[in-house]
């Protein structure tokens, strides 16, 4: 059995820089045409010049003939300038501004400290400029507990932000939530979205508990209830155009995730896909894979669909124990050792 795809694009990937975007890159690169980059490096991608900067490092990092396009972003901060807003637009090559809340997840320490405060002239201008806001949804109050954060940061940050600006696109990332399904369907179509990653759809917090503690399941958000795992896989195999594919997929060396404090984040690209299509196939909803991987995301940013096409091929295949690094040091991907029914046949 195959499924032929037209080839899917990534709305939310981390490529890091270095070492490691040189290794991860070609995982991304094989499987999806394009992608938007997030811009939580050390320094942040505060300006359009960074941005241009790191574009360049990752076209330098892919093989030989490659056509993935990386798409950028901004990092907003609390002193983000409208002029910056327009700058991004017009370089043809920044295509969304990424709010994390300050304290969030990794490398947000530069983050929004007051949204509303701080930020209002910067969003005005997105809203003249039709660019996205891409929201990491969690409140960072001491005070919430972590489960909650993504439903606390509905109520108190997101929705007065819509009903202020009700002409900003918004795309809700990661959601992990019921809270966050039931929002996002409320609003009006073509102005909120949201992405949906491999490990929110499959796993809920039990694994990150099962047979000991296990930090390659560590995200942030963090996994939820099963209750709230099967509302998103509801959502998003109804084939609601709201919803569309990011992966989140965020590596971090073994080193760093198997330590006393370790990183937040799921090196998911070189399963994705097959993680997908075992979600669809599960809910019997094959049928709508096609427009979740490959459809939803380019029409709610105004772009067009990809031309080429890939397949994915019913067989089964083991995950890598992990890869290894050119200057040392290992990556472990999600599923690690395990053996998956989809193949994509473009994998590397």
């Amino acid at each position: 059995m195959e499924l032929s795809l037209t080839q899917p694009d990534d709305w939310h990937l981390h490529l890091r820089d270095g070492d490691l975007l040189e290794a991860v890159v070609t995982h991304s690169a094989g499987h999806f045409g394009r992608a938007i980059v997030m811009p939580n490096l050390k320094p942040p991608v505060t300006t359009t010049a960074a941005a241009v900067a790191y574009r360049e490092s990752i076209l330098k990092a892919l093989p030989v003939n490659s056509d993935f396009t990386p798409l950028m972003t901004l990092y907003l901060t609390d002193n983000t300038h409208p002029d910056e807003i327009k700058l991004a637009r017009r370089s043809g090559v920044v295509f969304a501004v990424k709010f994390y809340p300050a304290g969030a997840t990794t490398n947000s320490q530069d983050g929004v400290t007051d949204l509303f405060g701080k930020c209002l002239p910067a969003l005005e201008e997105m809203v003249e400029q039709n660019m996205p806001l891409l929201v990491h949804g969690e409140a960072t109050n001491p005070e919430v507990d972590i489960f909650d954060r993504e439903k606390v940061f509905i109520d108190t940050i997101l929705r007065p932000l819509i009903q202020k600006l009700p002409h900003l696109k918004v795309v809700m990332e990661h959601i992990t939530t019921q809270d966050a399904v039931r929002f996002v369907e409320s609003c009006s179509e073509g102005s909120v979205a949201a992405t949906v990653t491999p490990q929110h759809l499959l796993l809920n917090r039990n694994a990150l508990f099962q047979g000991g503690l296990q930090p390659h399941n560590y995200c942030l958000p963090v996994l939820k209830r099963e209750i709230h795992r099967q509302a998103i896989v509801s959502a998003v195999t109804s084939g609601n155009k709201r919803f569309f594919l990011g992966t989140d997929s965020a590596p971090h060396e073994r080193r760093r995730k198997e330590s006393t404090c370790g990183c937040a984040g799921i090196y998911n690209a070189p399963v994705a896909l097959s993680a997908y299509a075992k979600v669809f196939e599960e809910a019997g909803a094959l049928d709508k894979l096609e427009a979740f991987t490959s459809f939803n995301g380019p029409d709610f940013y105004g772009l067009p669909r990809n031309a080429s096409k890939i397949k994915l091929i019913k067989k089964s295949w083991k995950v890598p124990e992990s890869y290894t690094l050119a200057a040392g040091g290992e990556l472990v991907p999600m599923f690690a050792g395990q053996t998956l029914d989809w193949f994509p046949s473009t994998f590397i």
